[in-house]
């Protein structure tokens, strides 16, 4: 049912005439006369009984006259409440994101955002990066933060965040922590400690040692990064962390040479599915930190 007929309907029916409805409608006639005639049509009655040129509403008109309003109020409360929408932020955000990136990347865009945004609750899940874009394609969260998966998926849109660099890491007494350079073939004489094979920093050291017929041994595998670099720290094997994790003196960076190994940390949300305000606005923050970090004053 169109609005617009609705309006012709309460306009005839306050005035008492078609040509008074037209005024104040900003119509001619006519065209009030038409859309009258359509709403009857619609309704399969007549509204207004016409005696020359007074009108007067039949029993359905005077039916339809307090629908008519409370519809046309509802669609006006509808559109305000749209429109508050977009300028207050409010409702849920469901994010999903990796241990790694909750610890060490998104502390301070959280807190900003329930700065800027009190409003918002905020409803965030740890799993690895592989689960949370499948999480995302089953419309189980809004946004994703994780790291670039090498398989892409067309139903997915993604942008990068940060860049982390990857670093070759050792105890300060492990014996390549002693050498001034160290190749891929000293690193293949002593064990590693990397995530399991799903991960995308050990398929690319993977790739790195398959590529020169390497024998890549892994000692253990675990997928907490944190874990990794307690366990490298002790002296239980050579290892690849982010950069940003070597803020302590913990470990030693192993000189590894022609090796420069990063990896892209990416938002991410279903290309077919319409984001919320809230979900819009993280975006925004990201792409505001992301920013900062480039480009730090």
């Amino acid at each position: 049912m169109d609005t617009q007929n609705l309006k012709a309907f309460l306009a005839v029916a306050e005035s008492g005439s078609f040509s008074s409805a037209a005024e104040q409608l900003h119509l001619t006639q006519p065209a009030v006369s038409k859309r009258i005639s359509l709403l009857e049509q619609q309704l399969e009655a007549p509204l207004f009984d016409r005696i020359g040129r007074h009108v007067t509403l039949t029993e359905a008109g005077r039916t339809l006259l307090p629908l008519a309003t409370e519809i046309l109020h509802a669609l006006r409360d509808a559109r305000q409440q749209i429109k508050d929408l977009q300028q207050t932020v409010s409702g849920q955000l469901r994010l999903v994101t990796s241990h790694h990136i909750g610890l060490h990347r998104l502390p301070a865009v959280l807190r900003r955002f329930a700065e800027r945004y009190p409003q918002v609750e905020i409803d965030i899940q740890f799993m690895d990066s592989e689960l949370a874009c499948q999480s995302i394609l089953a419309g189980e969260f809004d946004l994703g933060v994780v790291t670039r998966s090498t398989s892409q998926d067309e139903r997915m849109q993604q942008e990068c965040i940060w860049i982390d660099r990857l670093i070759f890491v050792a105890a300060s007494d492990h014996p390549l922590s002693r050498k001034k350079t160290v190749s891929l073939e000293d690193l293949s004489r002593h064990p590693a400690l990397l995530p399991d094979r799903r991960f995308l920093t050990t398929r690319i050291v993977a790739d790195l040692f398959n590529a020169r017929q390497l024998e890549l041994k892994s000692i253990m595998s675990t997928n907490y990064l944190e874990t990794i670099k307690a366990l490298i720290s002790v002296g239980y094997g050579w290892g690849v962390l982010p950069e940003i994790m070597l803020t302590d003196n913990s470990l030693e960076r192993l000189p590894v040479t022609g090796v420069d190994l990063r990896r892209h940390l990416d938002c991410i949300h279903h290309r077919q599915r319409s984001l919320s305000h809230p979900a819009a606005c993280f975006i925004d923050l990201l792409r505001e930190s992301a920013a900062v970090d480039r480009f730090p004053e």
